[in-house]
């Protein structure tokens, strides 16, 4: 009997552990560890931080699901993998021994890159996690207090823009709702080469369908960007050119800022010799395994790929749900034929899909592969999104309360919602 451990219970984690449950039945021990003992629905925390939803609506509590299903859960954070091993240590000092580990952490924020970034330096609200989108929910109740400048965007390195996209234009639905648009200049800042980038070099018109909804809801943006400072007060970036030389400096006023920061492996992982590149991601073969680590796999935001282009300003390439999934599924299936006896063939689809919630809008985007040139560019705007979103939320949050391990993204958003009918040949 193989002892299977996953570190990590997010998009990428529980599914994982679900699915291994589901094809390897009950010869084989699965373990979940994770730093808490909840999941996080990460696509609603921009709802979260405007009060359209609460903490509580957007996490699922993991002991009784994943007791269903035979799962054990361990909430620790791990302090160190000793891959040599094949062991963990745990925060309290215990261990625990896996014959196969995945890796699906997700990132450690690097707020500490900009001076004043995030919460915890005090400049800057998050949406990156359930507790962060909590605490922007708090601060954004005192700005409605006393309105005035607000700056949203994404930091250079950042590989996840969707969201920043997103929470601007909620903010922007939000205030308008509230009767207080009037009174709330609104600035998107990104280290983008152009709107609509994000990380992808664009997908179909997302350049001219975002930057019309900007301007549509009288969103200013600056391009090229790089954070040198965020104060309560002030928002310091350094533009660039094409040539990513700096042109000029912006001095933002603010009394809210929303900023996703730039990405990197989270420290246990970081720091096992071999495993990861100079950013503390892990590498993978096409397989998901690491090519060091033949029994250790890994899958979503925390492995390492490179950009789709070199941008001016360095941006990342984002790891959207649907390639998270596909990863997951490759993973299992190069596990159950690595105990078979068999060589583990499955590959991941590195393709993008990505739902844009806009308050009372909202945007889709598909591209197969990811990385250009594609099969498939695909993109639609309208309220059907916005609905589709919500939709979505509620369909994740019941599977992974039952422990249904079915692909979700190719079932929900690909067949019931009728976006693409796509098969990957």
């Amino acid at each position: 009997m193989a002892h299977i451990v996953v570190i990590g219970a997010g998009l990428g984690g529980l599914p994982a552990a679900y699915d291994l449950r589901k094809e390897l039945g009950q010869g084989h021990e699965i373990t979940v560890v994770n730093p808490v003992d909840h999941f996080q629905f990460t696509p609603s925390n921009p709802w979260v931080a405007v009060g359209w939803r609460t903490p509580a609506q957007v996490v699922v509590p993991l002991a009784k699901p994943l007791a269903r299903k035979d799962i054990r859960l361990v909430v620790q954070a791990v302090s160190s993998i000793e891959a040599d091993r094949n062991r963990l240590v745990l925060a309290d000092g215990s261990t625990l021994d896996y014959d196969y580990l995945i890796i699906t952490t997700g990132p450690k924020l690097a707020f500490d890159e900009v001076p004043g970034l995030g919460p915890e330096q005090g400049g800057s609200q998050s949406v990156c996690s359930t507790p962060h989108a909590e605490h922007a929910w708090k601060s954004y109740q005192q700005f409605l207090e006393n309105p005035g400048p607000i700056v949203v965007g994404a930091a250079q390195g950042a590989s996840c823009f969707g969201p920043a996209y997103e929470f601007a234009m909620i903010l922007d639905a939000d205030l308008r709702k509230r009767k207080l648009r009037h009174k709330v200049p609104i600035t998107f800042v990104t280290s983008e080469p152009y709107i609509g980038h994000m990380g992808l070099g664009g997908v179909g018109d997302s350049k001219g369908m975002l930057e019309s909804n900007l301007r549509q809801r009288h969103i200013k943006w600056i391009t090229n960007a790089k954070l040198l400072e965020v104060t309560p007060e002030r928002v310091k970036i350094a533009e660039h050119d094409d040539k990513g030389q700096p042109v000029r400096e912006h001095d933002l006023p603010q009394r809210y800022s929303m900023f996703i920061p730039a990405f990197k492996g989270v420290d246990a992982v970081a720091k096992v010799e071999g495993l990861c590149n100079p950013r503390g991601f892990v590498i993978i073969d096409e397989h998901q395994r690491s090519p060091k680590y033949r029994n250790i796999f890994s899958a979503g935001v925390c492995v390492a790929i490179p950009p789709v282009e070199v941008t001016p300003v360095p941006t990342g390439a984002p790891k959207t749900g649907y390639m998270i999934e596909s990863m997951v599924t490759a993973i299992v299936e190069n596990i159950k034929a690595d105990l078979e006896g068999r060589e583990g063939t499955a590959k991941a689809t590195w393709n993008a899909l990505c739902l844009a919630d806009m308050g009372d809008d909202g945007a889709v985007f598909i591209a197969l592969p990811q990385i250009p040139p594609r099969n498939v560019t695909w993109s639609k705007q309208g309220y059907w999104v916005h609905l589709a979103k919500i939709g979505f939320e509620k369909y994740f949050m019941r599977k992974m309360r039952v422990g249904n391990a079915e692909p979700i993204y190719e079932k929900y958003v690909l067949k019931t919602l009728g976006i693409l009918r796509l098969q990957d040949e």
